[in-house]
């Protein structure tokens, strides 16, 4: 899979979207080389279509240092880092919560996010008429809808309920944009969209164990089912949830990584632990994501941004791998050998983001790594069936899956559970992957733990992030802004 990125793919610009594109694009457009009709009657052309969906995650607009700054320096689990007079323009709005709709990193989240469902609505329209195997079209749609899914999932826990594009815009048709691109739906409106799109998905896509090596890392009926039980998650639909996440965990496709400090090295890349990951390469890498959170100083290996936080620090319980494998020390000698001197910026860095240049593959850019970003995991899916399996009042299977978890990170396993504990749980498993401000959000935690990590979220606000303004201007206000912006 990470080679076959490197397709070309079908890109066509809408009014909504920043006029962005690069070499391998494959523009369609009047008095172009390649007609319309030369497209749709090459069949290989359908898995250049989709790939250029999957292609859109690498971009930096996607889960750089924008999604970095709203997703996890706006949390107590990490600070912004760096230098105090580098901001990164507006991380330290982020990390005190101060942040308005003129920052960027809202804009880039929403553009970055519209520009992968404009590539998933075109592949879905030029699949249907392309001549293709009847069986692989059927997969590649199924591809499509769980990408498309899961820009929408980010949308909606970022901005609530957004404009719902599901099919192939014309730039021309002035009512239909101002009426569909321009229109903010509901939040549930939203999660609907997530739901139909992965209910078709679960039906199309196979089994991980099913795909030849080749195609190791595309989107597989357990990444549609485990995407979907946390919809249901964030949606407090306890039993859908329960039974999806189980599905998940029956299948027998997936199990715990024995180490968890190498899940998100290379060596764990498209592991048995891993359910979705956005695949890089050498040729075709992850846009400056090692980058942004690596360590700043001499030698300098990065921008030193999203470094963790003492409060994550002295959370963790004595004896926990998890710590290690998640904070990054300075001084100290790294898992590659290599020394973290005192001469760095910051006492801490994000471990999971580490990219070894002496121990796994390297290119010598920084800002354009290998590295794959782990998007769902079976260690997830096992916080979710514990958490609403105890909503749901069944204690005993949610102490069992946590204690899963406990026997790898090397503690106590329990013989009770609260409410408190899974969290907790979901916390320390979880760290510095981009969920921890999402998970306080929706479990009504957040105004009281930013409290005790010296930031104010003020309810009624913060539950979501400002629509950006800049999409405003361009909708002429036709777009609604979220509440106390």
């Amino acid at each position: 899979m990470k080679s076959i990125l490197k397709y070309n793919y079908l890109f066509l610009l809408t009014l909504f979207f920043s006029f962005s594109a690069c070499e391998d694009d494959l523009n369609i457009e009047p008095n172009t080389a390649l007609s319309e009709f030369d497209f749709l009657n090459n069949p290989e052309n359908a898995i250049n279509l989709v790939n250029g969906v999957y292609n859109k995650q690498l971009d930096y607009n996607m889960y750089s240092f924008s999604w970095i700054g709203i997703t996890s320096i706006t949390s107590d689990d990490a600070d912004k880092g760096s230098t105090t007079t580098d901001t990164g323009t507006d991380k330290h709005k982020m990390d005190n919560l101060t942040f308005d709709a003129t920052d960027i990193s809202f804009n880039d989240v929403w553009e970055g996010r519209y520009a992968g469902i404009y590539r998933a609505n075109n592949a879905l329209f030029y699949l249907e008429q392309l001549t293709i195997e009847a069986n692989l079209k059927n997969r590649l749609i199924g591809e499509v809808k769980f990408l498309r899914a899961l820009y929408y999932f980010d949308l909606v826990r970022c901005f609530g309920g957004v404009p719902l594009v599901t099919s192939k815009i014309d730039i021309n048709d002035t009512e239909t944009i101002n009426q569909v691109v321009f229109n903010r739906k509901s939040k549930e409106e939203t999660y609907t969209v997530i739901e139909t799109d992965l209910l078709d998905a679960i039906e199309r896509l196979p089994l991980k164990s099913q795909y030849s090596p080749n195609d190791l890392g595309r989107a597989t009926k357990g990444a549609a089912q485990a995407l979907l039980a946390k919809a249901y998650l964030y949606q407090t639909k306890w039993q859908l949830a329960y039974e999806m996440s189980g599905n998940v965990i029956n299948s027998g496709q997936y199990f715990l990584l024995a180490d968890y400090a190498k899940v998100w090295r290379e060596a764990g890349e498209n592991g048995s632990e891993s359910i979705y990951e956005v695949q890089a390469s050498l040729t075709n890498g992850l846009r400056d994501y090692t980058n942004v959170q690596g360590p700043r100083g001499t030698p300098d290996l990065g921008w030193g941004f999203n470094t963790p936080s003492l409060n994550l620090v002295n959370s963790y319980p004595a004896g926990d791998l998890r710590r290690a494998g998640t904070v990054m020390f300075v001084p100290s000698t790294l898992w590659d050998g290599f020394l973290a001197p005192i001469s760095w910026n910051n006492p801490r860095y994000n471990y999971k983001a580490y990219q070894s240049q002496i121990a796994e593959s390297w290119n010598g850019d920084k800002g354009n790594t290998a590295k794959n970003l782990r998007i769902l995991k079976y260690s997830d899916i096992l916080l979710i069936r514990a958490e609403s399996a105890f909503q749901l009042g069944f204690s005993g299977e949610a102490k069992d899956r946590l204690n899963e978890l406990r026997t790898r990170a090397g503690l106590p396993l329990y013989t009770n559970v609260d409410l408190s504990i899974v969290l907790n749980e979901r916390r320390w498993e979880m760290a510095m992957e981009h969920d921890r401000w999402f998970d306080l959000v929706r479990t009504g935690q957040a105004q009281s733990k930013m409290a005790l990590d010296g930031k104010t979220f003020i309810t009624g606000k913060h539950e979501f992030f400002p629509i950006p303004s800049d999409q405003i201007v361009a909708s002429g206000g036709r777009l609604i802004q979220n509440p106390g912006y």
